[in-house]
């Protein structure tokens, strides 16, 4: 008689790192791999629809400022826990596209066990010139290192970093990046299988 297939641990992976550090490029590679993919900014998106704002840095801003004045710095973690819950029902692994807070880390990590951090670290002035090149919401300089002085002393988004369990250098190229997230899947399921 087989034995009954032992169903596997719940892993979440938080994709963690300051604006241009290809988070959301990791975040499609693990996507094209098959692993489904919820966005914090998704919360953002949902609050500049629902009150009508025009899309742009300073909407983004005033929904993200708004919600954490109202829900705490956990905000984002609370309001995206459905959609983590609603996910795993389907998956033992989830990918989510950029944890900022220190409290939403906490937040997470309490409810669900198999939270881990995934920074993704470029250096800043390779940043600053990927994200006045996007074409989605592009940053200046500037205003890149200004969102940069905000997150780290306002949204506490260093001790993620700080604290990751994994780290991927992306100072390359998009298929630099693609190898490495396939390298670290490589570990990762040697080490958790699904």
């Amino acid at each position: 008689m087989a034995k009954p297939k032992k169903k596997a641990q719940t892993k979440i992976i938080a994709l963690v790192g300051m604006v241009g550090s290809g988070k959301s490029e990791a975040a499609r590679f693990f996507s094209e791999e098959g692993f489904p993919v919820l966005r914090f900014g998704q919360i953002t998106d949902e609050g500049i629809e629902k009150r009508k704002l025009p899309l742009g840095e300073k909407s983004e801003r005033a929904v993200r400022e708004d919600l954490r004045k109202e829900l705490g710095m956990g905000a984002y973690a609370v309001l995206l826990e459905p959609k983590i819950n609603e996910a795993l029902k389907d998956t033992s692994v989830l990918i989510l596209d950029g944890l900022y807070s220190w409290e939403e880390y906490i937040y997470l990590k309490n409810r669900f066990k198999g939270l881990l951090l995934l920074a993704v670290y470029c250096r800043p002035e390779l940043r600053y010139q990927r994200v006045r090149n996007r074409k989605i919401r592009p940053l200046t300089p500037k205003t890149a290192r200004e969102r940069d002085t905000a997150q780290l002393l306002n949204l506490n988004k260093a001790g993620p970093i700080a604290i990751a369990d994994y780290l991927i250098e992306n100072s390359g190229s998009k298929s630099d990046l693609k190898q490495k997230v396939k390298e670290f899947l490589g570990e990762f399921i040697r080490e958790d299988p699904r």
